[in-house]
């Protein structure tokens, strides 16, 4: 039910509005069936620090979605010059100064690793914090929000016209409605290609009907999605799709910061608090407005307890601080707050669980808490579980940059001449054939130094770059490119053994000082190994 209905409540001469609001998804409700109709969600708008921090963390990572493909870094003439760059063709990932190649794939697995410590350590600490302000699923359909209230109306008028019949007013406000909710769709799935291939030359392509047929089905695909999943699916996504709600609890502990409804200052509720006073009776901080319940875009009642369907987003926190500065009672009925503090507070209220909660017992007689009431402490934060989530994460961190800074541009990798094993040349000497490739990884050409070390009296030669024997070559290779060489090292009859002989092609760049090698056998008649 979400009639909207309102009536004034009057505390310590203020006007407090009650909405008439029932949650949607409630843990309370008895013998729900396993299938019933969907309820329609209203979220009233909220305003507060909560939700002003919710509008910067999704004008953030919209923006760094939209505008990141169009960023400009320049690597020179022959490397793409866009700042982020997923470039299947060339098998390349770039990252404004950072080149990763396919057999760096262990910098993505790496990043991944701290994702999830960073999911782990995020939620140990403050619950759902990612799915409440950072979730995709939570940014587009707080846009998509946007875009309804604006066209149609805040809470009270979305009802309105949701039971309203057909009239022109009404099809006007749903087609401009679900029309802009599509160009964001699709703006969404068209900034998604763009970070695969040179986003100006991919937009005209696309626009002028040049693109590949896969980057239409991708937009086409993701347009679907973000609609369906933003527009009109919203909050069964989270309840119904997602994993994370089952997994959470995994994840928190009683040092945990959540959303909790502090129900030992706020029990017993009373619409009408002076008439119960006068009777001598308890009365708590909570007035039963409802706001909470009507800002919650999940549609639960924060009241109630903790539920699966809540995320976190504080949205309640935001509603009830104001109903508490307008009857002049102190922010924080519902609060980010541990079970801890939550258990010690309410064993206050109730004398260790023996009696009905009393709020009068947390209170000093000019209504400001007693010492003994535990409140907010940041170090709890910083405790046992969330070091070891922090260390490891900043271990693997600290890793990748290592391996980032001190990492080679320069490979060479050796492959030997199976058939034949070796070659017996007329003078006696024996010849052995190699493949060796050079890989620059670096959007530069480079002259590469390729000798040996070892078989003091070998000598080789490279196919098509040289006829005449020796023991150093310089070698052009092409920007971001693997380079073939055929090699043929020869030992002459006199220096001949029985025995297999190790022995290292290197491959160098003098001017970067960047030097690799490769431990390489020849072999010869009857050797063994």
């Amino acid at each position: 039910m979400n009639l909207y209905t309102a009536s004034h409540l009057q505390q310590n001469g203020s006007s407090v509005e009650r909405i008439d609001v029932q949650p949607v998804h409630s843990p309370g409700t008895p013998s729900r069936p396993l299938y019933e109709k969907r309820k329609k969600i209203f979220p009233k708008r909220a305003e507060g620090r909560f939700r002003r921090f919710k509008w910067l963390v999704m004008l953030i990572t919209l923006g760094i979605y939209y505008l990141t493909p169009w960023i400009r870094w320049d690597r020179g003439p022959f490397a793409p010059d866009q700042a982020v760059l997923v470039d299947l063709a060339s098998r390349r990932f770039y990252f404004f100064f950072i080149e990763i190649w396919p057999q760096e794939f262990f910098y993505v697995a790496g990043l991944l690793v701290m994702a999830g410590f960073g999911l782990f350590l995020v939620t140990s600490a403050v619950g759902r914090a990612w799915c409440g302000y950072a979730c995709p699923q939570t940014v587009w359909v707080d846009l998509f929000l946007v875009v309804e209230r604006f066209i149609e109306g805040d809470r009270n008028a979305r009802i309105k016209l949701d039971a309203a019949p057909w009239s022109f007013d009404k099809l006007w406000k749903r087609v401009a409605k679900h029309a802009t909710w599509l160009v964001i769709a699709v703006a969404t799935g068209g900034a998604w290609i763009f970070y695969f291939a040179d986003a100006p030359s991919l937009a005209f392509d696309f626009v002028t009907g040049q693109a590949a047929l896969v980057a239409y089905s991708t937009v086409a695909t993701l347009t679907a999605t973000t609609y369906v999943f933003g527009g009109l699916l919203r909050e069964q996504v989270c309840i119904y799709m997602c994993p994370w709600p089952r997994i959470q609890a995994a994840m928190v502990d009683e040092s945990s910061l959540v959303v909790t409804y502090n129900d030992w200052r706020g029990e017993p509720r009373s619409r009408h608090a002076k008439k119960a006073v006068a009777a001598g009776q308890p009365v708590g901080d909570c007035v039963d407005c409802n706001a909470c319940v009507a800002v919650c875009p999940m549609g639960i009642d924060i009241r109630e307890g903790q539920q699966m369907a809540c995320i976190t987003c504080a949205l309640c926190i935001d509603a009830c601080d104001g109903v508490m500065d307008k009857i002049g009672k102190p922010r924080g009925l519902i609060a980010y707050a541990t079970l801890d503090e939550y258990d010690a507070n309410m064993a206050l209220a109730t004398s260790g669980g023996t009696t009905a909660i009393d709020p009068a017992r947390v209170r000093n007689p000019d209504g400001s808490f007693i010492d003994k009431v535990r409140h907010f402490d940041w170090r709890v934060i910083f405790r046992l579980r969330t070091l070891i989530y922090l260390g490891v994460w900043s271990a693997v961190g600290l890793g990748l940059i290592f391996a980032l800074l001190s990492r080679d541009r320069l490979e060479v990798n050796v492959l030997h001449d199976r058939n034949p094993q070796f070659v017996l040349e007329s003078d006696g000497s024996i010849r052995n054939g190699y493949t060796i490739r050079l890989l620059n990884m670096i959007p530069e050409p480079r002259t590469i130094m390729v000798s040996m070390e070892g078989l003091p009296e070998a000598t080789m030669k490279i196919s098509g770059v040289t006829d005449v024997p020796g023991r150093l070559f310089a070698v052009q290779v092409e920007p971001d490119k693997t380079l073939a060489l055929k090699v043929f090292v020869t030992l002459p009859k006199d220096a001949v053994s029985s025995e297999a002989v190790d022995f290292h092609f290197i491959a160098e760049d003098r001017p970067s000082h960047e030097k690799d090698s490769y431990s390489a056998v020849f072999n010869t008649p009857g050797a063994r190994k």
